[in-house]
């Protein structure tokens, strides 16, 4: 993965292979700006509903459009997709600069579309396209203890 990320048209053709070989895709997205536990385990269950893991990741103006506090993300798009594709249970990162990742599940047609219990069932965005083909949606419960925020705060104190 160059730069760490595909492009949507080689997640696209991912999609075609794992479906062709008869296994079940994963998606989920999100900022993942400062890697903490909660993220890893957050990745690694999603990882368990499926065979090939693929996060959409926001790019930095996306990721500013959601009203992260000034100066977030603190690490760049390049950056966080190169964590994130070195991780285990990660397949493919393909970044995104809309505001949501309604036009990425789109394309991929994922089989189960994930997020963090913190999102209300309604408040999913794909949640519509994964149901209409017949996929699940599912919501993991977040680990306590972690939060980015929390990070970032314990640092700017001292």
């Amino acid at each position: 993965m160059p730069g760490g990320s595909l492009t949507l048209n080689d997640a696209v053709r991912l999609v075609s292979r794992a479906r062709a070989a008869g296994e079940t895709v994963v998606f989920t997205n999100g900022v993942f700006d400062l890697l903490h536990p909660g993220h890893i385990r957050y990745l690694r269950d999603a990882k368990a509903l499926g065979d090939v893991l693929i996060v959409g990741l926001n790019s930095d103006r996306s990721a500013r459009a959601l009203g992260k506090a000034p100066g977030r993300p603190i690490n760049p798009e390049q950056e966080r997709a190169e964590v994130l594709a070195a991780l285990a249970p990660v397949d493919a990162v393909v970044m995104f600069d809309e505001d949501t990742p309604h036009a990425i599940v789109s394309a991929l047609q994922p089989d189960v579309l994930v997020k963090g219990a913190d999102w209300g069932e309604t408040e999913i965005i794909g949640r519509d396209v994964v149901e209409a083909r017949g996929g699940r949606v599912v919501r993991i419960p977040l680990a306590a203890g972690y939060s980015t925020t929390a990070m970032v705060d314990r640092i700017r104190r001292g």
